[in-house]
Order: C-alpha cells, then structure tokens, then sequence
C-alpha cells in the first residue's frame, strides 16, 4: 500500500470520525438532551406531588373548618340551653330575651338564635321566652327541632330557603323544671362566613405551593446540571478517546455509580494508552523483523546472483573454479533454506493456537542422542562434553524433536563460543522441578546483551556468529515455553555462560498409574 493510498484512508477515517461528531451534535436537541428530561420529570414530579398534597390539604382545612364551626355552634347552643334552663327553674322569663339580645349584639358564631317551644311536652316552654313560633319554620328545619326535642344534639348544613344562602343549623335541648325536653335551641349561621375563611386558607396554601415549586424548579436545575455535567464531561473524554487521544481522563471523583463509571473510563484510558504502546512496538518489531529479514536474505542472494552472472558471462573457465563457485553457490542457498526453515518454525513457535503434541519423553535418551553430535561438532576444537544426571530415567511430557532442538541450539552456541580444549558441563537434576544446565568455558556475555540475546535476528558482533541467523536463542525460548518451562542465562566476561531449563516432571510411579 503505498503512502497515497494510506493519506486517502486517514483523510477518510477523519471524515468519518468528524461526521460522526456532527451527528452526534445535530442529535442533540433541547428535548433530547438529559438536563432537559431530567429537569422535566423532576418538575412534573414535585408539581404533581404539591397538587396532590395540596388538594387532600385543602379537604383536610375545609372539613376541619366546618367542624370546628359545627363544635363551636353546638357549645354556644348548650351553654344557652344551660341558661334557658336557670330560667325556668327560677320561672324568670322575661330575662330570656333580653339574654338572648345580649349575645347577638356582642357577636356569636351564630347569625340566628331561634327559641322553640316544644308543644307535646307536659309543660312546655312560657311563650315568653321562645323567639320563634314553631308553625313559622318551614319543613327543612322539621328535622333539627325534631331531634332536639327528642333529647339529641342535631346539625344539618344545607341551603336554606329562609336565608336565600347555605346555612349550618344546629339544634339542642332545653330541659324544663322537671327535666323533661319543654323546647329548643337553634342557631343558624351562614356557610359563606366559612367560606371567607376557607378561601383564606386556600390563597395561603396555593401561594405556598408556588413558592415551593420554584424553590423546588431551582433545586432541580442545581440537581439536573450536578447529574448532567459529569456525563456529559465523560462523553467529551469519549470522544478524545475515539480521536486516539488517549491520555484524556473525566477528573471525576465521586463516590456513586457516576464515580464509578468514571473510574472505569479512566480505567479504560489507561488500557487504550498502554494497548497503543504495544501496537506502537508491535509495529515496530514487525518493521524491524521484515527489515532484518530482507538484510539476512540480501547478501547470500547477492552472492548467488554474483556468481550465477560470473558462470554466465563465460568469465570463469577453469573447471576448479567453476566448482568453487558451485559449492559457494550451494552453501548460499543452504543458508537460505536454513533461515526460511528458521523463521517458519519460530512463526509457529508464537502462533497461540500451536499446540505441541506431548507424550511421555525420557530426556536422558534425549541427551545420549544430543551428546552425539555435540561430540561430533566440537570434534575440530577438541572440545570435550560431560554429562552428570541424578537418575538414570528422567521423564517429562513434550516433544522430543523439538527438545532435542532446543538443547543443540545451546550446545551449539557452547561449542561456538568456546576456547579450543575446553569442556561443555551438562547437568540434569531432579527436585521441585527437573532441572537441565548448560554451562560452557567461553568467551561469555556482557551483563548489558543479556536482556537482548533472546530477540529475533539479534546477533553479536563476534567473528564466531558471523554465519549465524540471530533465530536460535528466540526459538529455543519458545520451545520451552510451549513445554510451560522456563529457560534463564548467567554469563561472566572470559570465565563462560551457563543456561538453565525448568520443567515440570513425572515420576514412573505416576506414569504407570496413569
């Protein structure tokens, strides 16, 4: 893909990133927005919460108006029959009037004080001293003077014909020197009294429900904006983060769910930024594999192409040259094949999904056969192997090409770096764990190439590893690993390295159990 075509795809993914931001704007309406809904069905809901309120309080004050009207009436009407009754016993009729004149002039409750005679009684009331005749009072009062001549206590509230308004009319007995009921007292008063009252009551509870819904409206704008500008200051870092400006955070510190979401995003933020430096080296290395890769396959093609245009070219003519160049040629290509093979084996070493098929493996066969060819290779430098093992079967589940391969290539690197006469100590023990150690005479490692000897095409710049690939050590670290063992290296300056495996074992106890 060439940079043309890469600044056309940015060019697009900025397009699209930025009309997906105009979207997200043109989406965001005055009702669509969360202040907006929030702050309305908080509002819907205190307005709907004081209506409700407010009307079972109104109901609640109108009732206990016209009651406490009602009890007032009634205390009123005893405490005159109680004097109606004084009156009769001292048969002082004519103060009666005069007493009920009084109390009309200072201002009951009552707008009416009628006085009935009650006629089915042995001795009823003087006419002196009633203010109404009973045949002037119309049928809808029947029931109240009825009761009270009865011995009740009654009320009726109802409108009123005499009055021309609604009235509420309590009616009481009078009892006589004998104690039977000789008549009765009404009082009548005007419901609109009430009323005015009522209203009152009313103007004060409406006025307060508006005080209290803008005081509630205020305290909802403060709720919705405390709600809103976090999630909305969450969403903003949202979007930085879709820029791949990943070193965006909320600041929020709360400690609710808000809070928690937040952390989460900041959480995330610092998984996006630590995901993008893996990327970062992900990239890279695969530059830098590809880069190594074309530098270890340009110089022997360069070579072969070489002597291939010199063959060609008829420049060489004797036979022994020609046969030179052959075996050059040849050498070439075997370096080739070998660093091909090299790279599809650790390809596949770190496929995640490459599993090694394992079986019983005996390593102190594995060695026999290593310690053949070790012999064979340091044959030249006469260097010398010596194997110490702790059991004569050491057994353990893996594969045993690719344990043999991966203890050649540390032999082999040994025999590399090795000074003539020198000897190769290899030693296999069993404890928590089977142990293998690698530990050579040579030239050794500096302390500060220790961490790099293991990453791929990395090469010393030694002669002994001119001819190497820099693939060895990375494949034998996979090798253990997909054995779930782990390989560690000590090396000192002219004195030698040493290299240790780990892996789990099994005992010929447990492989005959199972």
């Amino acid at each position: 893909m060439n940079e043309k075509n890469i600044d056309l795809i940015s060019k697009g993914m900025e397009e699209a990133s930025g009309t997906t931001q105009d979207k997200i704007k043109k989406k965001s309406r005055l009702y669509n927005r969360l202040f907006f809904k929030v702050y309305v069905n908080y509002a819907l809901m205190v307005l709907l919460f004081a209506l409700v309120l407010g009307s079972v309080f109104l109901q609640l004050s109108e009732k206990a108006t016209k009651n406490n009207t009602r009890q007032q009436l009634f205390s009123q009407a005893k405490a005159i029959a109680k004097r109606y009754n004084e009156f009769i016993i001292d048969k002082d009729y004519e103060s009666s009037l005069s007493y009920i004149k009084v109390l009309l002039e200072v201002g009951i409750v009552a707008q009416d004080v009628w006085v009935v005679s009650n006629p089915n009684a042995s001795a009823p009331m003087n006419p002196d001293m009633t203010t109404m005749d009973l045949q002037a009072l119309t049928k809808e009062y029947q029931e109240i003077y009825l009761g009270a001549f009865a011995g009740e206590d009654t009320y009726r509230i109802s409108y009123s014909k005499t009055y021309g308004f609604d009235v509420i009319s309590v009616g009481v007995p009078v009892k006589g020197a004998n104690g039977e009921v000789c008549g009765a007292i009404l009082l009548n008063a005007e419901v609109e009294r009430q009323t005015e009252s009522i209203r009152d009551t009313k103007s004060m509870i409406y006025l307060s429900m508006v005080v209290a819904l803008i005081v509630s409206f205020i305290f909802a704008i403060v709720f919705a904006r405390q709600l809103v500008r976090p999630i909305a200051k969450m969403r903003q870092t949202a979007l930085l983060l879709a820029e791949k400006k990943y070193e965006s955070k909320t600041g929020i510190d709360r400690k609710d769910e808000i809070g928690d979401l937040a952390r989460t995003i900041d959480l995330l933020t610092d998984k996006l930024m630590e995901n993008e430096v893996v990327r970062k080296n992900l990239d890279q290395m695969r530059m830098d594999f590809f880069a190594n890769v074309s530098h270890e396959l340009r110089t022997p093609i360069t070579v072969v192409r070489a002597y291939t245009e010199g063959l060609v070219d008829g420049v060489i003519e004797e036979e022994s040259t020609k046969q030179q160049y052959y075996q050059k040629m040849l050498l070439e290509c075997k370096s080739m094949e070998r660093l091909v093979g090299d790279l599809l084996i650790l390809a596949k070493m770190q496929n995640p999904d490459f599993v090694i098929e394992k079986e019983p493996v005996n390593l102190t066969q594995v060695f026999d056969d290593i310690l053949k060819t070790v012999r064979t290779m340091g044959k030249e430098k006469r260097i010398s192997v010596c194997l110490e093992n702790d059991h004569d079967v050491q057994l353990m589940y893996g594969d045993y090409d690719r344990l043999r391969q991966m203890f050649l290539v540390i032999c082999d690197n040994a025999i590399k770096f090795s000074k003539e006469d020198s000897t190769i100590y290899i030693t296999i023990t069993r404890g928590e764990k089977l142990r293998i150690s690698i530990r050579d005479e040579g030239i050794g490692i500096a302390t500060e190439e220790l961490s790099s000897i293991f990453d791929k095409f990395y090469k010393s710049k030694l002669r002994q590893n001119a001819k190497g690939s820099g693939l060895g050590l990375a494949i034998a670290r996979q090798i253990a690993l997909k054995h779930e063992g782990t390989i560690e290296v000590f090396s000192t300056l002219s004195v030698g390295t040493e290299f240790v495996f780990s892996f789990d074992y099994i005992t010929e106890e447990e492989l005959e159990q199972r």
